[in-house]
């Protein structure tokens, strides 16, 4: 690339260092690591709203679903064929009681990693048939997370939040012209609209293409024909580089009281 377009990108420098990282090649590592991070925003929030009544739960099963969309309306709901299916996001369910003496959410996660070209490349691994490519190209896995997403919405239909949080990591998921040094010192540019690497657009129908790392928990309110349609976005924040517990709890925290601030539990 020639150094004027370069100098005109924001490039991360990535050199395969920094903090302790939570995803490892292990994806049940990496899920482990998600689900104890929200033990500890549960525990957090316990201690600063001593008042309030919180649980945790791993898992919300469709026949529970189904009831809350049929109490909302009795054409919903209606379907199920596994008794017992449920819905297990990575990092749980939290839910506090609010003052009718109700449960009600107040936070998911979830934390995906697709995408090693990064690790491949600052490791000098080559890839491809021939073992002679940088750059794999990307798969859909991502695209699973579609399912609990869409659970959430429906247990959560009367709702004025969704506090639904998506962390993605991985090459896949890149938002800027990455820079990734191999062991020789030589550098190779991942392009963040590079349609055989880039899968993010993919994720974005979840948010309804808003900014990427925002909290985005209160629902948005349009007009269509003089009607209000109230939606619900998920939070999706990336990284190319390891998520931790440093980056992670401070926004689970965050559109956890943002929860609790639209159900008139806190100031």
């Amino acid at each position: 690339m020639a150094k004027k377009q370069t100098d005109r990108l924001r490039i991360e420098k990535v050199r395969g260092q920094g903090p302790k990282e939570i995803f490892g090649a292990n994806a049940q590592i990496h899920d482990k690591s998600v689900n104890s991070f929200s033990k500890t925003v549960f525990e957090n929030l316990k201690n600063d709203f001593p008042n309030l009544e919180f649980r945790f739960r791993d898992k919300i099963t469709k026949k529970e679903i189904n009831e809350k969309l049929n109490s909302v309306d009795e054409r919903l709901g209606l379907t199920v064929f596994v008794g017992n299916a449920s819905i297990k996001p990575d990092g749980a369910i939290i839910e506090v009681k609010d003052k009718n003496g109700k449960w009600r959410i107040v936070l998911v996660c979830e934390a995906k990693h697709q995408g090693k070209d990064i690790e491949n490349i600052t490791k000098g691994i080559l890839v491809g048939k021939n073992s002679n490519q940088d750059l794999m190209v990307a798969g859909n896995a991502i695209e699973r997370s579609h399912k609990n997403i869409n659970e959430i919405r429906n247990i959560m239909i009367d709702e004025k939040h969704f506090p639904y949080i998506l962390f993605l990591q991985g090459s896949n998921f890149l938002t800027e012209p990455t820079a990734v040094l191999r062991p020789d010192g030589t550098e190779v540019i991942l392009q963040h609209d590079a349609g055989a690497l880039n899968r993010i657009d993919r994720l974005t129908s979840a948010n309804y293409s808003l900014p990427i790392n925002q909290n985005s928990c209160e629902n948005i309110l349009i007009t269509i024909d003089g009607k209000s349609v109230m939606l619900q976005a998920v939070s999706i924040y990336t990284k190319s580089r390891e998520w931790t517990v440093e980056e992670m709890l401070p926004i689970m925290m965050d559109v956890s009281k943002t929860s609790l601030k639209i159900l008139g539990l806190t100031e």
